[in-house]
């Protein structure tokens, strides 16, 4: 029975520290305040010196399921020349979508999306009739001066 009534002693025992404590605590407490509060001004003053650029924030979300894989012909050769690159997308891919994805994947800045849909062609290998798969890829410009390693 001593055992369950153990409680009650220590509950009296720490309301008997309480308040023989109170005093002292409350001038504790002062001092963990005032350090509080500069610690929250050290902090402001250091967030102006973080600054993050948009781009940065903006690219922090990502598919890498989006762009499937570089288009690779004499056109996308000539165009590369001039900061566009050519790439087969996801069929349900967007603009948006697409240049977040060349951005978080190739680091680069993108300026422009172009999307072009390639429709099924009917081909045949003989007597044999059938269809050529139908595909999305996107002419994606980059800032001038930053370039792409397809090959």
């Amino acid at each position: 029975m001593a055992a369950l009534l153990d409680f009650l002693k220590n509950k009296e025992s720490a309301e008997k520290s309480k308040k023989t404590a109170r005093k002292p605590a409350k001038k504790a407490e002062k001092v963990s305040v005032v350090k509080k509060e500069t610690l929250k001004v050290e902090k402001k003053a250091e967030a102006p010196a973080k600054s993050v650029p948009a781009s940065k924030i903006r690219n922090a979300k990502f598919s890498y399921e989006t762009v499937k894989n570089p288009h690779i012909s004499e056109k996308a050769s000539t165009l590369a020349e001039k900061d566009q690159y050519i790439f087969e997308i996801s069929p349900r891919a967007n603009k948006n979508e697409v240049k977040s994805a060349i951005e978080g994947i190739y680091k680069v800045n993108v300026l422009s999306v172009n999307v072009i849909r390639i429709p099924a062609k009917k081909r045949r290998l003989g007597k044999t009739q059938g269809w050529r798969k139908s595909y999305k890829k996107a002419i994606v410009k980059i800032k001038n001066g930053q370039k792409i390693e397809i090959l």
